[in-house]
């Protein structure tokens, strides 16, 4: 009889427990069911951990895995929340990009710091369907710690504007982030040869006076500035995409 009443209780907690971790789940955000960060990656285990312990264990609290559930799901939104405001704390939370292939060769010391090894990357790239690496441009460890690639322009699989006759039409090459979030990268600005004075004067022309109204700037080979200011998440017309 205890026997088939401790089975009821965990077929009971099943019931309850999974939609609560489904709903802790879906309030935290597509990024922590998707290609996942290390700290997201941290909370999905120990949410996992406390859901299994408590549908295996009938001993343990069933109100104390609630809880749990609760703070866990509220913790992640806090620090996610934390990463948006302040890019510091994001670095902290996170691995920085790493590039590990540049115009063809492999950058052997950027690929010992994150631990990288020559196979590994070999591997990446094939599941690219890319099998030389001097057709590489440049490749990047993101910080889910997938690979993106860029090819030489010549080896990229072909596009509208490479099959229509395209006047005048230039590789401009890799765009950079110069802003983020009103936050100027000097240094990248200098390894361009541009200066902050050369950036406030681009912004001006697209009637941008202030750089903290930027999300998003980047330049690319040909020292063109693209931006992205904050105020068009305010835009009326986008187009409805539901499932």
């Amino acid at each position: 009889m205890e026997y088939a009443f401790q089975i009821l209780k965990v077929l009971g907690r099943i019931v309850t427990i999974l939609p609560l971790a489904l709903f802790a789940t879906l309030y935290m955000g597509k990024r922590s069911i998707g290609e996942l960060p290390v700290f997201d990656f941290l909370v999905i285990l120990t949410l996992g951990a406390v859901v299994g312990a408590d549908i295996a264990d009938p001993k343990i609290n069933h109100l104390f895995t609630a809880i749990a559930i609760i703070a866990i799901a509220l913790l992640q939104k806090l620090i996610a929340t934390w990463k948006i405001k302040n890019r510091k704390i994001g670095r902290l939370l996170t691995f920085e990009p790493t590039m590990v292939i540049y115009q063809g060769q492999f950058l052997v010391n950027k690929m010992k710091k994150i631990q990288y090894s020559i196979d590994t990357i070999l591997q990446m790239l094939r599941e690219h369907q890319i099998f030389n690496v001097q057709d590489v441009e440049l490749a990047i460890i993101e910080a889910n710690g997938n690979l993106s690639v860029k090819l030489y322009p010549e080896k990229e699989v072909a596009r509208v504007e490479h099959i229509l006759p395209q006047p005048n039409v230039l590789n401009k090459g890799i765009d950079v982030p110069v802003v983020i979030d009103g936050e100027v990268y000097e240094k990248v600005l200098y390894s361009r040869n541009l200066n902050e004075s050369w950036l406030y004067e681009e912004l001006e022309r697209k009637n941008i006076f202030d750089v903290k109204d930027v999300f998003y700037a980047a330049v690319n080979d040909m020292n063109e500035l693209y931006v992205s200011i904050k105020t068009t998440n305010n835009l009326q017309n986008l187009p409805p995409i539901h499932h």
